[in-house]
């Protein structure tokens, strides 16, 4: 989403990096064309003014101008001042010792709401909660039997009533829970196409009969200021406590997420970066600011493939690599964990320096499914040992899987050069002993990125 506004950052920063002496003139240049590429972003005007104001304060003061590094320091103020601007620190769901804890949702229509219950439920599940869903958007049949779907492929309970008042629903849900000993309870509510009267008293009604523990609004990150006044508006008759920002994998500008936090006063506590019902990521601040800049998210990239690495399957790829084993079995368990992180344009994205590669590079995400295809089209014997597989059995494994020889070829030339790099991995660790793991190496559980 913020690729755009990360390319005209870096060229921004390029320019300052290159100069020994940064004078007032070029710190008055570079904050006009950050200005124009955060209102290209769509972020808000008055956001913005304060924002370049901030900058360009710090920017001209004497430790800028006398540092041996001043593009550098440039950076640091642009990376701090964004921190702040989306919260500064992570906001962490706040949930009581109350039995059932009550999440309420809010929103616009089409603004991702129930697809956001449950991710929510997901993770909440993942932290050892046993969350309950709860259907009180009757005006629209669809999103009842979306959030049945949704809940039935997560082995979630939905709780619908009567699908007639919403009040009278939520406030049954919460007598259900306790039933069924479920501790937290997640209300998906209606929403409408634009702020209106209806939708504020029906919230705000709903909101009276339960207490929740917690109000979440759901901000679209790809209708730019139009969330943001939805925002304002839900913070003034609501009251909301946070925000979730939906589709920040999408390709819109992204102006929402920068500008939310600072117009509503409310922090944004979680980000939606995929459709998979475990893409919801606790939203922070400096990390993303981080990305948005170019230097990538090392710390996220460790969590998600930790998240995608079975313990067992871990343990045992790390002593059959030790020991210099690998095989188109353990390379096809290494793709499967890298599809499990999510798509490899994001996974690029939290790589430092990654947004310097040329715009016209694209990555090709069906390659995985490629080579997928190809192992899974081979025989027990030719995965254990590839150099039996000639002629005759490669057009075999190509006409399995959908594919060319020319593929076939390429994918078993990928996978001899990762058979050699484990093997050189394997001496170093021998030749420095067992059980150290290599100064600059992955850490465990990290698929292999061969």
């Amino acid at each position: 989403m913020f690729e755009n506004l990360s390319q005209r950052l870096q060229g921004v920063f390029d320019k300052l990096k290159g100069r020994g002496v940064l004078a007032a003139a070029d710190v008055d240049a570079a904050m006009r064309e950050i200005r124009l590429a955060l209102l290209e972003a769509d972020v808000s005007f008055g956001v913005v003014k304060d924002f370049v104001a901030r900058v360009r304060e710090r920017a001209v003061g004497q430790d800028v101008m006398r540092s041996l590094t001043p593009g550098q320091m440039v950076v640091k103020i642009v990376l701090d001042e964004l921190t702040t601007l989306m919260g500064g620190t992570p906001s962490r769901l706040t949930l009581t010792n109350r039995i059932p804890n009550v999440i309420m949702l809010v929103g616009l229509q089409g603004s991702g709401k129930t697809t956001a219950a449950a991710k929510l439920a997901n993770r909440l599940r993942k932290d050892g909660k046993h969350p309950m869903l709860v259907a009180c958007d009757v005006y629209r049949p669809a999103a009842i039997d979306q959030l049945e779907t949704l809940g039935r492929e997560l082995d979630l309970p939905v709780f619908r009533g009567d699908g007639q008042d919403p009040v009278a629903i939520a406030t049954a849900a919460v007598k259900d829970a306790v039933a069924r000993m479920r501790d937290v309870v997640i209300i998906d509510t209606a929403g409408r196409l634009h702020i209106d009267e209806a939708m504020m008293d029906e919230a705000a009604r709903i909101k009276a009969a339960v207490r929740p523990d917690q109000v979440l609004m759901v901000v679209d990150a790809m209708t730019g200021q139009d969330a943001v006044n939805a925002a304002t508006a839900f913070a003034e008759r609501v009251d909301f406590d946070g925000v979730i920002i939906s589709k920040l994998d999408g390709d819109a500008r992204g102006g929402a997420a920068l500008s939310v936090r600072a117009v509503s006063g409310k922090p944004i506590k979680f980000a939606s970066v995929g459709e998979r019902l475990d893409a919801l990521e606790i939203f922070d601040p400096e990390r993303m600011a981080k990305r948005i800049l170019g230097m990538g998210d090392v710390v996220g990239l460790i969590e998600k493939a930790q998240e995608a690495a079975e313990t067992a399957d871990m343990e045992d790829m790390e002593a059959r690599l030790a020991e210099g084993r690998f095989t188109l079995d353990d390379f096809l368990k290494q793709l499967r964990q890298l599809k499990k992180m999510g798509s490899i344009g994001d996974i690029l994205g939290m790589i430092p320096g990654a947004g310097k590669l040329p715009k016209d590079v694209k990555v090709d995400e069906r390659a995985l499914v490629r080579t997928e295809a190809i192992i899974q089209s081979m025989t027990r014997a030719e995965r254990a040992k590839p150099s039996i597989i000639n002629g005759s059995r490669r057009q075999r494994i190509a006409a399995g899987a959908g594919v060319t020889v020319f593929d076939v070829n390429q994918m078993l030339k990928q996978f001899a050069e990762a058979q050699k790099m484990v093997r050189q991995l394997q001496k170093m660790q021998s030749g420095k002993g067992k059980g150290k793991r290599r100064r600059g190496s992955l850490p465990p559980g990290f698929p292999s990125p061969f």
